[in-house]
C-alpha cells in the first residue's frame, strides 16, 4: 500500500520508549503513525498529519489526554480518540466515554486489542481533517454537502463543470439523496450566484395551478386570481430555477414548458403581454425518465432539452463511509439549535448507524438524528435510543408528491377490486371521464382486464 493511502493514526505518549514501542508496533500492522511527544505538540501536529484516528495516554505533563480530547473536540467533532492509561480505573472509562471518547484501553496494552480497538474506531471515523476543512475558500460553493466519499467527491467535481458550463443539468436520485441540495451547490458555483435560486416541486402543486405557479397570471385570470402573479421564472431572472419531480409535470404543461425554454419568453396565464427570460434550469426526478417516455408520460423533445448534463447521487447506502460524518454534523445542528447538551454517539449507537438499510436515505438520517437527540438524557446517545428511533423510522417521510402517488395508486386498486375491472363505473365513482380514469390506470400501470372476474 503507497504511504498517501494508509491509515493515519496520531500517537500521543509523554513515555519516548513506549511511543517508539507503539510506533514500530503499528507501522507494521499496516499503518502510518505520527509521534508527538505531548499534547502541546499533538495539537500543532493536527492540521499538518490530518490524523484518521487519535491515541494518546491519560497522564502526561502540562496538556492530559482528556485535556487534549476536549481540545481536539472544539475543532474536528468527528476525529475518534482512544484514550491508554496505567492508572485506569473504571470510572475515569465511564466518564471518558461520556464525554464522547471513542475508547479506553489499559497499559500494559494488549496488542490484539489495541489493534481491534483501531479497527474499530477507524471503520466509524469521520472525515479526514482535509476533507472537514472543505468549506472554506475554493469548495465553498458546496459547503451544505457533507462527504468525503469518492463517488461523492467525483460527483462534485463533475457538478463543478457543469455549473461552470451553464448548460441544463438533470439530477438523478431516489427522494432524500439531496437532489436539491446538490441543485444550490451547482448554483453557487456558477457565474449566476449573486442572483436568485428559485426551488418548486412539480409534484407538490396541483395540475391546475402549477402553470399559473410557473409562469404566472394576470387579475382576474380565474377564481382567485385577485392580483397579478409574476410567477417562479421572473421571480428567478438571472438565476436558477430548479424544477424538482420534473417527471410529475402533466403532458400538457410540459409542451408550454418546451416552448419557453425554446423561445425564451412567456406569456402569463391570462395575460397578452410577454416577457423575455434568462433563467438556468436545473431539473430533478426519482423516475426513469427514459421509461416514461416509452408509455407516454414525458415528452422526449423536453427531455433532450433539460438532460444536457445528468448527474446520479448515490443512496446513503451506497456511501456508508459518511454516515459518522453526517451523523455528528447533524447532532451538532441540532445542538446549537436546542441548547442541549450532546456531544455524540456510543461507539455501539454508531455501529448501528452504519448498518442501517437507510430507504430514505440522507433524510430518514437526519430524522433518526433528530429524535435520538430530543429524547436523550446525557452527553451520550446511546444504543438503544438509534435503535428506537430507526424502528420508528423505517422508511422516509415521504413528500407530497410520493405520497399523492401512493394514495392513488392504492384508490385506484380498490376501485378496480370493487367494480371487478369495470373501468366505466369506477370512473363514475371517482368523477373522472373515462378517457381521464384510462391514463390514471396507465400511469400507474394497473391493467383492468387482471380483476374481472
Amino acid at each position: 500500500m503507497e504511504e498517501q493511502d494508509k491509515y493515519r493514526l496520531l500517537l500521543v505518549d509523554d513515555d519516548v520508549d513506549l511511543l517508539r514501542l507503539l510506533s514500530i508496533r503499528l507501522s507494521t500492522a499496516g499503518y502510518q503513525v505520527i509521534v508527538a511527544e505531548s499534547g502541546e505538540q499533538a495539537l500543532s501536529l493536527l492540521p499538518v498529519t490530518r490524523p484518521h484516528l487519535v491515541l494518546s495516554d491519560m497522564r502526561m505533563e502540562g496538556m492530559d489526554g482528556m485535556a487534549l480530547f476536549d481540545a481536539i473536540r472544539k475543532h474536528h467533532s468527528a476525529l475518534p480518540v482512544i484514550i491508554m492509561t496505567a492508572h485506569g480505573s473504571i470510572p475515569d472509562a465511564v466518564a471518558a466515554t461520556r464525554r464522547g471518547v471513542f475508547g479506553f484501553l489499559a497499559k500494559p496494552l494488549d496488542k490484539q486489542e489495541l489493534l481491534q480497538e483501531i479497527k474499530r474506531a477507524l471503520s466509524m471515523c469521520g472525515a479526514p481533517l482535509d476533507v472537514e476543512a472543505g468549506t472554506a475558500g475554493q469548495d465553498h460553493w458546496r459547503r451544505e454537502i457533507i462527504t468525503q466519499s469518492p463517488t461523492m467527491l467525483d460527483l462534485l467535481s463533475k457538478s463543478k463543470l457543469a455549473a461552470e458550463s451553464g448548460s441544463a443539468v438533470l439530477i438523478l436520485g431516489e427522494s432524500g439523496s439531496g437532489k436539491e441540495m446538490l441543485a444550490r451547490a451547482i448554483h453557487w458555483a456558477s457565474n449566476r450566484s449573486a442572483e436568485p435560486f428559485v426551488a418548486v416541486n412539480c409534484g407538490a402543486i396541483p395540475d391546475s395551478l402549477l402553470e399559473s405557479e410557473l409562469f404566472g397570471h394576470s387579475k382576474g385570470a380565474f377564481t382567485g386570481a385577485v392580483k397579478d402573479y409574476p410567477g417562479l421564472f421572473r421571480s428567478a431572472q438571472g438565476g436558477t430555477l430548479f424544477l424538482d419531480e420534473i417527471g410529475d409535470m402533466p403532458l400538457a404543461l410540459q409542451v408550454k414548458l418546451l416552448r419557453v425554454l425554446q423561445e425564451k419568453h412567456m406569456r402569463p396565464v391570462g395575460s397578452v403581454e410577454s416577457f423575455d427570460i434568462d433563467v438556468r434550469i436545473i431539473s430533478a426526478t426519482h423516475r426513469q425518465l427514459e421509461t416514461e417516455i416509452v408509455e407516454g408520460n414525458f415528452r422526449e423533445d423536453l427531455y433532450y432539452r433539460l438532460n444536457v448534463v445528468s448527474l446520479e447521487l448515490p443512496n446513503l447506502a451506497d456511501r456508508r463511509e459518511d454516515i459518522p460524518l453526517l451523523a455528528q454534523h447533524f447532532l451538532q445542528e441540532l445542538v446549537d439549535r436546542s441548547g442541549k447538551k450532546v456531544s455524540g454517539f456510543a461507539p455501539e449507537a454508531m455501529e448501528l448507524l452504519l448498518s442501517a438499510a437507510w430507504p430514505g436515505n440522507v433524510r430518514q438520517l437526519y430524522n433518526v438524528v433528530e429524535q435520538a437527540v430530543a429524547l436523550s438524557t446525557g452527553p451520550i446517545i446511546p444504543e438503544e435510543l438509534v435503535s428506537s428511533a430507526i424502528k420508528e423510522n423505517p422508511d422516509q417521510i415521504l413528500p407530497f408528491s410520493e405520497a399523492r402517488r401512493e394514495f392513488e395508486q392504492q384508490y385506484l386498486l380498490h376501485l378496480m377490486q370493487i367494480t371487478k375491472g369495470n373501468v366505466s363505473h369506477a370512473a363514475r365513482i371517482a368523477g373522472r371521464n373515462r378517457t381521464e380514469f384510462y391514463k390514471l390506470l396507465g400511469r400507474h400501470h394497473i391493467v383492468p382486464s387482471l380483476f374481472k372476474p
